[in-house]
């Protein structure tokens, strides 16, 4: 079983199983713009995506976290989802663009391909604000666990979550997991909210490393936005300190990974 990644951009990577290919979270705008997030929240972009557009090549299935926030889905990122065949996100995202698969928390969907044998994609809980009253305000988030036919452990994909309960759970429900990516970045609006921050912060994501024990992990979401309120020099010392550095791979962008 061939298996490689591709990130490219935020949380958007390209993860090729045996020549099935599965994007997360379409971002690719160019940089530079502005986009508001609700309640009084923006940001600004800086990055660039790795890929052009016209390079991706097909993608056979989108799994989307969430569909409110543009630094996770944005304009350019809409138009190219409109073309892939399957789309499984939350059951809102469902209700609001035609032709998405929703699926609730522990909720799977078995994808049929020759490609890989018994594929199938289960929506874990996400808890997209340090301080839970909040969750309702930034919206229903999931993160996902894939498993197919001749893994050693599933693979994990956080989407937009901080440490919470839930990260208990998915390790007690799936005991060995093989590669987990993680959203990071410290997501934060310290204008609005202080420091109540809506994705991992390096400490959180080490701490999140020991209960779910992956083989390894690749940090992605961590770069490229204003909102992103810890910067990657800290990150990588604060993993470090954890002494998790070890099991952590960090993809260079554009650039196939094998996994």
């Amino acid at each position: 079983m061939k298996i490689c990644v591709t990130h490219i951009d935020t949380a958007c990577f390209i993860l090729d199983i045996n020549g099935f290919r599965i994007m997360t979270d379409p971002v690719l705008d160019r940089p530079g713009k502005f986009y508001h997030f609700g309640a009084g929240t923006f940001s600004k972009k800086y990055s660039t995506p790795a890929v052009r557009e016209s390079d991706l090549g097909p993608i056979d299935l989108v799994l989307l976290s969430h569909d409110q926030h543009e630094d996770n889905l944005d304009k350019a990122g809409r138009a190219f989802m409109a073309t892939v065949p399957m789309v499984i996100s939350t059951k809102p995202a469902a209700k609001r663009i035609p032709g998405v698969v929703g699926l609730a928390d522990w909720e799977s969907r078995s994808i049929v391909t020759t490609k890989v044998r018994d594929l199938k994609i289960t929506a874990v809980p996400a808890q997209h604000a340090s301080l839970r009253i909040l969750s309702p305000l930034a919206g229903k988030v999931i993160g996902f666990i894939l498993e197919w036919e001749g893994q050693t452990g599933v693979y994990y994909i956080s989407g937009d979550t901080v440490l919470f309960k839930g990260i208990y759970e998915i390790s007690r429900r799936y005991p060995t997991i093989d590669t987990a990516f993680l959203h990071t970045g410290c997501a934060g609006f310290p204008y609005l909210t202080g420091p109540i921050h809506y994705t991992f912060h390096a400490r959180e994501a080490a701490k999140a490393m020991e209960i779910l024990k992956p083989r390894r992990t690749i940090p992605v979401h961590y770069d490229g936005w204003w909102h992103f309120r810890e910067p990657v020099v800290t990150a990588m010392g604060r993993y470090s300190a954890a002494g998790v550095e070890d099991r952590m791979l960090w993809l260079t962008p554009g650039e196939p990974t094998d996994l």
